[in-house]
């Protein structure tokens, strides 16, 4: 009689687009990843049963979108990194970039680490247990993050991770324009300037383009 668990934790396979766009060892990188997700992750209760046959579009195609726009050998902070998306994801899409996981959790940082270990990553992506604003700032040229919070919120938690010239990039929906709006205040007090940026990313593999929220750091 088959598992009907291990059946529901399958990873189903990527989208011939992705593969297309990526690159066959990119995919094959997320992969492995994707099926940490779907079994530990699950187990940990990091990620519902339910995300696993949506992995792919949902989570880690949508968490790659952002590596379109980092620049070259940037030092990148993901805040609020729960199971690594999109923190892990960059890392295995960019092999010339350094990532910052900053997450408070301990049981999520257990895992985080675990899977550092398990995709070969070791030296370019580190742990830091603790809250944005309470961890030392990670004077990066990015700072990504996903369904953490509202952008006023975000903005108070991420500009100072970033270094003078650095940006915020924010995965957003549909509601992007107005919680800019709602966040130009503390954008501002942060350091932010006036030009914050929506820009569309991967259009080459979604359907629907992830929505990137972008504030440089002026000061």
């Amino acid at each position: 009689m088959s598992d009907p668990i291990s059946e529901s934790n399958e990873l189903p396979p990527p989208p011939p687009s992705a593969v297309a766009a990526l690159g066959e060892a990119t995919v094959a990188r997320l992969t492995a990843y994707g099926r940490l997700l779907a079994t530990d992750g699950v187990i940990r209760g990091l990620i519902g049963p339910r995300e696993v046959p949506r992995l792919w579009d949902r989570h880690l195609l949508n968490c790659a979108a952002p590596a379109e726009v980092i620049p070259p050998k940037a030092r990148v902070a993901d805040i609020g990194s729960g199971a690594g998306l999109p923190g892990l994801v960059l890392a295995l899409v960019r092999d010339d970039i350094q990532v910052i996981l900053i997450e408070p959790l301990q049981r999520r940082c257990d895992f985080l680490n675990e899977a550092i270990k398990k995709l070969g990553l070791s030296g370019r992506v580190t742990v830091r247990r603790g809250k944005a604003d309470l961890v030392p700032p990670a004077q990066a040229d990015i700072v990504t993050s996903r369904a953490v919070s509202a952008l006023d919120n975000l903005a108070a938690w991420s500009l100072p991770h970033a270094k003078v010239g650095g940006r915020l990039l924010a995965l957003k929906g549909q509601k992007a324009v107005e919680e800019i709006e709602s966040a130009r205040p503390v954008l501002a007090k942060w350091g932010a300037d006036a030009d914050v940026q929506i820009i569309p990313c991967g259009e080459k593999w979604l359907e629907q383009p992830v929505l990137l929220v972008s504030a440089t750091r002026r000061r």
